[in-house]
């Protein structure tokens, strides 16, 4: 039986939307933010997506980091909102829904959401990963999106 629950944050950068848009809607230019990501490969689109991607992480199983493999689609790239899912076997789907939002002070404020699904058995450890990872990718988001406030 699969288990699913999700956690969300949020980051705040002084950017565009065009250009946190850029970022978030391309797992090839996360590779450097992302703790786990070792390898991001474009491949062709599947049906329904904009782009799909074969992303290659290292994962933390006691003192090893063994490497895994899993397809992700951009399915959603609006200049407010991005949707990507990935899957990895055994049935285990990460959905990530970010809205993108401009405020009066220049700053963009960007609303993550993440949903993980996968087997009971597995599910702790899956959560877990995730939760870190996009935690790390989160801290580091900000800095990579930040620009110098214009002087007044």
């Amino acid at each position: 039986m699969p288990k699913r629950d999700s956690f969300t944050y949020t980051v705040q950068a002084r950017c565009t939307p065009a250009e946190a848009l850029a970022l978030l809607a391309d797992p090839r230019r996360q590779a450097d933010l992302h703790p786990l990501i070792v390898r991001v490969r474009r491949v062709p689109s599947r049906p329904g997506a904009l782009s799909s991607y074969t992303i290659t992480d290292r994962l933390p199983v006691g003192p090893l980091r063994l490497p895994t493999s899993y397809h992700a689609d951009v399915l959603v790239a609006e200049p407010d909102e991005v949707v990507t899912v990935a899957r990895q076997w055994p049935a285990t789907t990460v959905r990530n829904h970010t809205r993108l939002r401009s405020e009066p002070d220049g700053v963009l404020r960007i609303d993550v959401e993440i949903t993980l699904t996968a087997p009971a058995p597995l599910f702790r450890y899956a959560f877990g990963q995730a939760r870190a990872a996009h935690l790390t990718l989160a801290s580091r988001l900000g800095a990579a999106l930040d620009r110098p406030a214009p002087e007044s």
